[in-house]
């Protein structure tokens, strides 16, 4: 699983118009799942986000959790983040797990991480316009294969 996360002051997600999930502070996530993963990918990354010291603390430094700010996560699935762009100029995506797959994984992952902490989604599979205010910014990138 390969998630990018964003420390934000607010995000949402929009289908068709309208806001089917929205944020205060706290961590947008975009997931995509690979083609592989297992109980194991989501559980790293479970035990893991939720617990980044990425939030400034009274005096600036990154040194509290979006657990102890108690903030809130935008979980978006997005598949194109198993896109390979080596070669030629269109991505290939035969590294993203098959659809019905990576929904029945996306869920599991959303269900757990809202376990610890509040959690909104967008829709899965559909096309979404996602607002996201990233503050700092800070972005990072962990693939649960490497943690």
């Amino acid at each position: 699983m390969i998630a990018v996360i964003q420390r934000v002051s607010s995000s949402y997600v929009e289908v068709n118009g309208e806001i089917v999930g929205k944020i205060g502070k706290g961590i947008n996530i975009l997931l995509g799942v690979v083609k592989g993963d297992t109980d194991e990918d989501i559980k790293k990354l479970v035990n893991k986000i939720p617990y980044l010291r990425i939030f400034e603390d009274e005096i600036g430094k990154m040194n509290l959790s979006l657990v102890d700010i108690e903030g809130e996560v935008l979980i978006i699935s997005q598949f194109t983040l198993a896109g390979n762009l080596k070669k030629g100029r269109r991505p290939s995506f035969e590294n993203a797990e098959e659809p019905s797959r990576a929904q029945e994984l996306y869920n599991r992952f959303v269900k757990q991480m809202s376990q610890i902490v509040p959690v909104q989604t967008g829709v899965f599979a559909a096309h979404m316009k996602v607002f996201i205010e990233n503050d700092g910014p800070v972005t990072f990138i962990l693939n649960s294969k490497e943690l």
